[in-house]
């Protein structure tokens, strides 16, 4: 073995973790910072270029496309759940041991943070020609939507919580029946596209009212950013002090999400036959076909 070669494998030992808790903490750092970087810089260009680079849906498109590959990046590690409600709505239903809810939420933490600072640094001069270098969050030339979402001047609390919340419990429900292997699942390997396209969806008929955050872990980090970034504590006072809904709305969605689809479908899915029969046949009717066949 070449001496190059040597050293290169010595690095790849010392950078390799063998904790399976610290591998899912970088796969869910790295697929958030994937998705919000196509998401952020997307309503980045669509702010800072006036219309004239992009409409509400390119930023739709962006997120849809940051999710897809954000779960292509980490699924295979940590199943890329890139959201902390995901995280806590697994934990809660005994899919994920809670000893490791810390290292997913610091992952997408880290991940979603990174991620605007990235986009803050990309658009550091457009954002200066826009603003004139005094960052609002409010007022014609407010930036601080770029990072985090904030309700439309229209909406009342309740009405933009109840947004968030509707629009989380279809993301939930969406990625349930996308992965329901016992109903009508997508094929495999097409489960990233279809769940970003899931997002695209969402953002396109429920994004008017609150910029359809469902995910603390896409809201809070940026925010965090932007009042150590020149914006100030107003990003948290701003809305009136939306800066919670977020956090708890989606959180409250994501249950709703299983709910519904364990009440409306997974209850009442047939199990998978071992016979060759087609999926989802009840037992019943599929004991009178071999019946028949045998006649």
């Amino acid at each position: 073995m070449e001496p190059g070669s040597k050293m290169l494998e010595k690095i790849q030992k010392a950078l390799t973790t063998r904790s399976g808790t610290m591998r899912e903490l970088l796969a869910e750092a790295l697929g958030m910072f994937i998705l919000m970087v196509f998401g952020l810089s997307s309503v980045a260009q669509v702010v800072l270029g006036r219309g004239e680079f992009g409409q509400h849906l390119s930023i739709n498109l962006g997120f849809g496309i940051g999710v897809t590959l954000g779960i292509h990046a980490a699924g295979g590690i940590s199943g890329a759940h890139l959201n902390a409600a995901i995280t806590i709505t697994h934990c809660i239903l005994g899919n994920l041991p809670w000893r490791k809810l810390p290292a997913y939420l610091i992952g997408q933490f880290l991940g979603s943070f990174t991620a605007a600072a990235t986009v803050f640094g990309l658009y550091y001069d457009a954002l200066y020609d826009y603003t004139k270098g005094n960052f609002t969050v409010t007022g014609p030339t407010a930036t601080a939507s770029i990072f985090s979402t904030y309700p439309a001047p229209y909406v009342s609390l309740p009405g933009a919580f109840f947004t968030e919340f509707i629009a989380t419990a279809m993301l939930l429900l969406g990625i349930l029946v996308i992965h329901d292997e016992r109903n009508n699942g997508a094929l495999k390997g097409t489960q990233a596209l279809l769940t970003g396209i899931l997002v695209l969806g969402i953002g396109i008929g429920m994004g008017m009212n609150s910029g359809y955050a469902i995910n603390p872990s896409r809201d809070l980090p940026p925010r965090v950013f932007t009042a150590i970034a020149g914006w100030g504590m107003d990003v948290f006072k701003a809305g009136p002090h939306w800066w919670w809904v977020p956090l708890t709305a989606p959180i409250l969605g994501s249950l709703a999400g299983v709910l519904i689809h364990k009440l409306f479908i997974d209850f009442h899915n047939q199990p998978v036959l071992e016979s060759g029969e087609e999926k989802g046949q009840p037992v019943k009717l599929a004991s009178e076909s071999r019946k028949q066949r045998n006649n």
